[in-house]
């Protein structure tokens, strides 16, 4: 965890340094437009006179400009996105109060107005008191109103009447005239100041009482669509745009809550189900909210933030009860499938708000990540369980899928893949593991999404590293020098006992490693994956980054298969090399008392030798069969196992204490069987076609080393060791008669042997420079 922490430190910090060098570019790419001497004349025609390579450069230089400058631009987007959401709702509260204030000071000019008029302001404040009414004032004053006096009279009654029959647009247009002949008065003077603020008086009040009904009718369950809209639209007209928005996300936000009264997570089947319905529900209702807001507010930047607020706290109120009611026992219980459908369900539905300006799946992905996490967490570890459960049980012998496993593949695209995993052979665990692995790939869509592809491929190789434990815990002897492995525990492990069970071993791992999972984990980088809409101009960028990624998975992959290899050759070698009591076949002792016995003898390769060319006769003839179209894996492994004996000869600093320090020294027949034998592990390795380089200088620094140990003596080396063509007459007749086959004629061989065209590698160059 620390070191993925310091991972993302890093990461931040190279990004920052990024973003800085790129500002510094952008900032030296414009200083030349920022200066007062520029001629934008003589600029274009300084441009005009490049060559194609040059313009080439500036047109590069100019695509680097606005790569980095749309950079810059995102990311100060994304820094300041909230602080911008706050302030915009700071904005639009400020409105609200200055819209409060600006109100008073109307009210406050007028007063100030009639008292310059000369208007006592105790009678005044008595008159507005005490209630009186326009048609009160006119009353007194004790003669024939006129026309406009009428319309005075008459006004209050006629807006109570269209405020109790709610007819809101002619109450609107009443109140407008009112406002219309309150203004041409009190321009005109026509009114005396005690009649235009009982008029002013009556109106607010009116106004107010007005968008107190509105407010009730719009938080009405009952009241929807045009009406709805009809009452906000109503209510902004009056001046009170704040309310009237928050109004009407409340309103949608009552209607779908009490819609969801009746959607029962325990009425439904399984949590995809419920999920759909709750989308359906949810985001219908933020689409319907945004598309009234546009309608009746536009595009205010106060209104849609206050929009972008309240439609994230809906979708986290949403994200919420999914992962209450669907994700969390899926998750649990390590249902990948059942949680990424939840998944995809939710961000189907809520991509569909982007084209109304909403891009809220990366709160969805923010806040079902966890879920999906502890799912993937939970797959992979029945993957794990499943087959070491079947690895204790292993028969460990290649075989073809049943036709029983093959069904029990849903039908989908993973099927295209599994078809050639079908042509393939492996042991009961191994298929089992495979045939997971496709199926789990196949619920990779979220895990895209939330970028957590590098996540699922480690937590795949750490499955796949635990069941490579588990075969290298089947090889016999292996668990008392490896001990208890990470990750296999005291998982009980079926032991490979002979040779072709032990190579099956190494073919499961080589199989899954080397082509198996590589195929199924590309699910990861499709050309057209997507769980929600994307920017497309990312996808091959995204694709691009995870090619490199996967490369050093399958170099993982293929280092885990390599412990298993080294673990195979080990045991191996230590079975030619030791007898079952300890003591080893490949002493010094075989070679320098071969001096002190007087008796002819036949030459031929040393037993151990021998050994070593039968075991790994048997084991070519075995990987041909289960490596069939994987030849070079099992040329490999002939080549790992035959170093691995010759190396543990050449590092046995017991044997060479004797050769070289022994009280009995390495006489001339020692030195020629040794000779002797190190030719025949060439020669039978090059004609089996796996000498590598590392074993042939290895093989020339042994015969060195001993022929300096026997010129210690004061004989020359040289003068006892018969030609080349000695040896190779002796170690092709010992392959010969090792492997049953009749001697050729005339040195011909078999034409379709493998090894017809491979001659063995020459050590004459060690002679030859030793005798210059």
């Amino acid at each position: 965890m620390s070191s993925a922490k310091m991972a993302r430190q890093r990461g931040s910090a190279a990004s920052a340094a990024a973003a800085k060098e790129n500002g510094v570019k952008v900032e030296e790419g414009l200083s030349v437009f920022k200066s007062d001497k520029f001629d934008a004349d003589g600029f274009v025609q300084a441009r005009c006179s490049l060559n194609e390579k040059e313009i080439k450069q500036l047109c590069s230089n100019l695509m680097d400009l606005k790569k980095a400058s749309a950079e810059e631009m995102r990311r100060s987007v994304y820094a300041n996105y909230t602080a911008f959401i706050r302030t915009s709702k700071e904005i639009s509260d400020l409105e609200g109060e200055l819209s409060s204030i600006r109100n008073l000071l109307s009210t406050q000019a007028a007063l100030i107005h009639g008292l310059a008029e000369g208007v006592h302001i105790d009678s005044l404040s008595i008159s507005v008191s005490e209630g009186s009414t326009v048609n009160d004032l006119l009353i007194s004053e004790g003669r024939e109103p006129s026309e406009l006096e009428k319309w005075l009279i008459e006004f209050p009654d006629l807006l109570d009447v269209l405020l109790a029959e709610r007819r809101v647009d002619e109450a609107l247009a009443a109140l407008d005239e009112g406002e219309r002949v309150a203004s041409e008065a009190k321009e005109k003077k026509t009114l005396t100041p005690a009649v235009l603020m009982a008029l002013q008086t009556s109106i607010v009040e009116r106004r107010q009482k007005l968008a107190d009904q509105l407010a009730e009718a719009a938080c009405q369950p009952s009241t929807r669509g045009g009406e709805l809209r009809a009452a906000i639209s109503a209510l902004k007209k009056l001046g009170d745009g704040p309310r009237a928005h928050s109004l009407l996300l409340n309103a949608h936000l009552q209607r779908y809550q009490c819609n969801m009264q009746s959607l029962r997570p325990s009425s439904t089947s399984y949590g995809g189900a419920y999920t759909a319905a709750l989308c359906q529900l949810v985001f219908s209702a933020i689409a319907q909210a945004a598309s009234d807001s546009l309608a009746i507010f536009g595009k205010e930047p106060a209104y849609t933030s206050e929009l972008v607020m309240w439609a994230t706290k809906q979708t986290e109120a949403f994200a919420r009860l999914v992962k209450r009611h669907a994700l969390a026992s899926s998750a649990a219980a390590g249902g990948l499938r059942a949680a990424a459908e939840c998944v995809q369900i939710a961000l189907g539905h809520c991509s569909l708000l982007e084209a109304r300006g909403l891009a809220l799946c990366p709160v969805l992905l923010k806040l079902f990540r966890p879920s999906v996490e502890q799912a993937l967490d939970a797959n992979l570890k029945r993957i794990e369980e499943s087959t070491a459960a079947l690895a204790a049980a292993d028969d460990w012998v290649l075989t073809y899928p049943s036709t029983a496993t093959r069904q029990s593949s849903r039908p989908s695209s993973a099927s295209l893949g599994n078809t050639t995993a079908f042509q393939h052979k492996l042991t009961s665990s191994a298929h089992r593991f495979n045939l997971m692995v496709q199926d789990f790939f196949e619920d990779v869509g979220p895990l895209l999404s939330m970028q957590l592809g590098g996540q699922t491929l480690e937590g795949l190789f750490q499955v796949f590293n635990s069941y490579v434990n588990l075969l290298i815990k089947a090889l016999p002897g292996s668990m008392e020098e490896e001990g208890d492995f990470e990750g296999s525990g005291n998982k009980i492990v079926r032991m490979a006992e002979n040779e072709a069970q032990q190579i099956a071993l190494l073919a499961n791992a080589s199989l899954l490693a080397d082509e198996l999972l590589p195929r199924a984990a590309m699910k990861l980088s499709p050309p057209s994956q997507a769980t929600y809409k994307d920017d497309a101009r990312r996808r091959p960028l995204e694709r691009q980054n995870r090619q490199p990624e996967q490369r050093e998975w399958k170099r993982r992959l293929v280092s885990s298969v390599d412990r298993l290899k080294d673990t195979f050759c080990r045991q191996h070698a230590l079975d030619l090399i030791f007898t079952e009591e300890g003591d080893s076949h490949l002493t010094a002792d075989m070679y320098i008392n071969m001096d002190g016995n007087a008796d002819e003898f036949e030459w031929f390769p040393s037993h151990i030798f021998q050994e070593l060319f039968a075991k790994l006769n048997r084991m070519a003839t075995i990987a041909a069969d289960m490596f069939v179209g994987r030849e070079r894996f099992a040329t490999l492994l002939l080549m790992r196992l035959t170093e691995t004996v010759i190396l543990w000869l050449s590092e046995d600093q017991s044997f060479w204490d004797d050769i070289e320090e022994g009280p009995k020294p390495l006489g001339p027949l020692g030195l020629q069987q040794f000779y002797l034998d190190m030719k025949f592990v060439i020669c039978f390795a090059s004609q089996g076609r796996y000498l590598s380089r590392n074993l042939h200088r290895v093989v020339n620094e042994i015969i060195s080393k001993a022929m300096a140990a026997f010129a210690t003596t004061g004989m020359d080396p040289y003068s006892v060791l018969p030609e080349d063509e000695w040896f190779n007459e002796i170690c092709q007749d010992a392959i010969e008669r090792l492997s049953g086959k009749p001697k050729a004629i005339n040195g011909d061989r078999d034409n379709n042997s493998p090894t017809a065209s491979v001659s063995a590698h020459s050590i004459s160059s060690v002679r030859s420079h030793g005798s210059s």
